[in-house]
């Protein structure tokens, strides 16, 4: 259960750390700012794959959406493998 419990927390602060920097590109994009560098050093391994496979879509990025889709899959996937 352990294992289990981490995966999730772990899936749910990477989802967390998704969504901000979504919403933070929005407004301000300084890599100098410390919050704005926290996240990309977080986040940026698992969206750059994602954008290599995934074409952009006029000037929208569907990398976090689909990041976000993986990482609740992946909690899914975890969850039913131990509840069974």
């Amino acid at each position: 259960m352990l294992f289990v419990t981490f995966v999730e927390v772990l899936c749910n602060v990477l989802i967390v750390a998704i969504v901000a920097r979504a919403l933070l590109s929005w407004f301000t994009n300084d890599p100098r700012n410390p919050l704005i560098a926290v996240l990309d050093q977080v986040t940026e391994p698992i969206l750059a794959p994602l954008r290599r496979v995934m074409p952009r879509m006029g000037m929208f990025d569907f990398t976090p959406l689909v990041a976000i889709l993986i990482l609740v899959a992946i909690q899914k996937l975890v969850a039913s493998y131990y509840n069974t």
